[in-house]
């Protein structure tokens, strides 16, 4: 039981995958940090109803939940495009080309045996056996 686990765990892609989300979870705090300290401030100076909220529209006067936030809206898009092209460029495209490249090197193992080979080989067995059977009786 533990060995498939094992096995399970050891696979390419898993390790892989494991890579990915512990790297792509360090970046986004620090994506998110960037968008948050110098591209949201910069948005906000578009401003809207309320230059003090940022880019946005208070439907509502009275009333402080209804403030459509676009400025939120905009850097969230920021942050997801920012982070999606560092794990594509920095993970994906690397990994992509060290497997072209162990794909290129490797040669093809011997050939196993083909389904008739094989059925071929079990009739003469069983022959084999039968004629020993009657030998013996």
């Amino acid at each position: 039981m533990f060995k498939g686990f094992k096995d399970f765990l050891m696979r390419g892609n898993v390790v892989d995958l494991a890579v990915a989300v512990v790297i792509g979870s360090a970046f986004t705090a620090i994506v998110t940090a960037f968008t948050n300290g110098l591209i949201k401030p910069l948005i906000s100076t578009i401003g809207g109803t309320d230059a003090a909220k940022g880019l946005g529209y208070q439907i509502f006067d009275n009333n402080e939940a209804t403030f459509l936030d676009f400025g939120n809206v905009i850097n969230a898009v920021i942050n997801f495009v920012l982070v999606a092209a560092v794990v594509y460029f920095v993970i994906v495209l690397p990994v992509k080309h060290v497997q072209e490249r162990r794909k290129r090197g490797q040669e093809p193992g011997p050939a196993e045996p083909t389904d008739v080979e094989l059925l071929i080989e079990i009739r003469d067995l069983l022959r084999a056996q039968a004629q020993r059977d009657n030998g013996r009786g």
